[in-house]
């Protein structure tokens, strides 16, 4: 098998056209995806995790448009693909569940037809292959009453049933990659847990790989392999699951963490990441988080940290994690 990763995205910049200006929602990402793993993508609303992933899809509105990078699938460019090629990745190799279901599903059109069409545009099958694949893919993601589900409309199902049905039309084609774009936000917690459970049982029995997008990382900290913190459309800092919780380098990663709720505190008060975002109009020349941080430094305000790693698998772009490794290697060198 070759070594090249299933998913490599370069130097991903991205841009939305406006009438107040240009609004940079990603700027410089970079990230690769194996086959069979689960990547999980933190940030808060406006942080640009999802616009990465539209970004990958080529699915951004008129006026969004990758202006630097590659996206690599197989060691190929996808960005250099025609729309046709496009419609035609979209779905067999590539597919991805979005935040609302009830937006996404036709209201007009029964869930079955909705699922038969996503199946006979990508493959060749017969009609009663098709629909006999439709059948299957409800019973895989565990709908009671598949056939009956077949002739409801969207609005007859509950919010779960909902989302499974949208996560049987992603992966009605056996995609090789699955993004989830805040697959869980609309749903109750005990909803929340099986639909993550889901999820992970058919990326066992699939083999597929899974970008999980989410602004909470307590959603992801069981499922995935690693994670990826973005924040003003920049890695701030990437790991694995356990390097991230439990030895986080960069100050926005620890807001995040501090700010989840905990089970075994039931008196603690949360504590909020103080501020507001950044003008994504006007970013600034430092450290796009320097103006919410209480470690901010002067050069934090001037400059813009480099990715620095801290092990073989994580990296921080934080100059407090530059002054905490100086720091130590003299410390280091005294002994």
């Amino acid at each position: 098998m070759s070594n090249v990763p299933l998913l490599q995205v370069k130097n991903l910049h991205t841009s939305f056209i406006t009438d107040a200006g240009e609004v940079k929602a990603v700027n410089g990402i970079s990230y690769n995806l194996d086959r069979g793993k689960v990547l999980g993508i933190v940030g808060e609303s406006g942080s640009g995790k999802s616009v990465s992933a539209y970004s990958v899809m080529r699915i951004l509105t008129d006026t969004g448009r990758v202006t630097q990078g590659e996206v690599l699938f197989n060691g190929e460019d996808i960005l250099k693909y025609t729309p046709q090629q496009m419609q035609s990745f979209r779905g067999s190799r590539i597919s991805m569940i979005f935040q609302d279901p009830m937006t996404c599903l036709n209201p007009v059109f029964t869930v079955g037809s909705q699922l038969r069409e996503a199946i006979r545009i990508h493959t060749d099958r017969t009609k009663e292959q098709i629909n006999a694949r439709a059948l299957e893919m409800l019973q895989l993601v565990g709908v009671n009453e598949p056939e009956k589900r077949l002739r409801q409309y969207p609005h007859e199902l509950s919010g779960g049933m909902r989302q499974r049905v949208m996560i049987a039309m992603a992966l009605a084609c056996e995609p090789d990659i699955l993004i989830a774009d805040e697959p869980t936000t609309a749903l109750d917690v005990t909803i929340q847990a099986q639909i993550l459970e889901l999820m992970q049982n058919l990326q066992k029995k699939m083999g597929m790989a899974i970008i999980m997008i989410t602004h909470d990382l307590g959603v992801i900290a069981d499922i995935c392999d690693e994670i990826i913190v973005m924040y003003a459309g920049k890695v701030c800092e990437r790991g694995t699951a356990d390097e991230i919780f439990y030895n986080p380098r960069h100050e926005y990663t620890k807001g995040l963490i501090r700010s989840i709720p905990r089970v075994t505190e039931k008196h603690e008060k949360l504590v909020p990441i103080a501020g507001s975002p950044v003008d994504l109009l006007n970013l600034p020349k430092g450290c796009a988080f320097a103006s919410r941080c209480e470690c901010a430094m002067k050069i934090c305000l001037t400059e813009q940290p480099e990715e620095t790693w801290v092990n073989d698998s994580h990296i921080a772009a934080c100059w407090n994690n530059v002054k905490r490794m100086y720091e130590e290697s003299k410390g280091g060198e005294a002994r």
